[in-house]
């Protein structure tokens, strides 16, 4: 019995890519997630849209009365808010970072912290809704402002809550010792959804709390 020293090849190529290199191009799952991150582009860039629009046709923007959302008088939550998400994105970068070298402990070391960050943004954020709503009593009725406000920032952490919800999946799975440094899909696949969930806020804090 002889042996296909090309179909051994192959198989070791394909191992070495981390996907069957016979469909070629990106793995589906992760082009699935690359195809939803597009959607979700489009459909944020719709809501910057609606706010840009308010912006440039009423005559004031905000409205009188809500300057506390100036960025130099209601600062600290969303410049810690800030810090917090784009370290996390660096945690993550550093944990996709570990299982492309095989790194498994690195892996679930810089995930749970980047987990915890998450965490902890999301609690911030609730504490920063809870100030607008009880010490500025200004909530999403408050004018076109507060909904394009909490429509903004609300979808926003909706989507970090399903990063989060990823990230605790992505630690999971890597405890159980399911990714190598071949086949770490699910990995890259949330990698890339928390960097775009990272730059949506970057987005946001820059409209919203720095624009004149």
């Amino acid at each position: 019995m002889t042996v296909n020293t090309d179909v051994l090849d192959r198989q070791v190529h394909e191992e070495e890519l981390g996907h069957d290199a016979r469909r070629g191009g990106m793995d589906p799952a992760l082009l699935g997630m690359m195809l939803f991150i597009a959607s979700e582009v489009m459909f944020f860039a719709a809501l910057f849209a609606a706010y840009f629009n308010a912006k440039a046709t009423l005559q004031v923007f905000p409205p009188a009365g809500y300057e506390f959302i100036d960025a130099f008088k209601f600062p600290f939550l969303p410049i810690i808010m800030t810090v917090i998400l784009l370290t996390s994105s660096l945690t993550m970068q550093w944990a996709t970072m570990r299982i492309r070298r095989g790194d498994r402990t690195g892996l679930n070391r810089a995930v749970a912290l980047t987990l915890i960050l998450g965490l902890a943004f999301l609690v911030l954020w609730a504490a920063e809704y809870a100030l607008l709503l009880t010490e500025h009593q200004f909530g999403i009725d408050s004018s076109i402002y507060g909904t394009l406000f909490y429509t903004l920032t609300g979808f926003h952490g909706a989507h970090v809550i399903g990063g989060v919800i990823g990230l605790a999946v992505i630690l999971s799975r890597g405890l159980a010792g399911q990714f190598t440094g071949r086949h770490h899909v699910a990995v890259e696949a949330v990698h890339y959804y928390w960097h775009f969930v990272d730059v949506v806020w970057v987005l946001l804090f820059l409209t919203i709390y720095l624009l004149k």
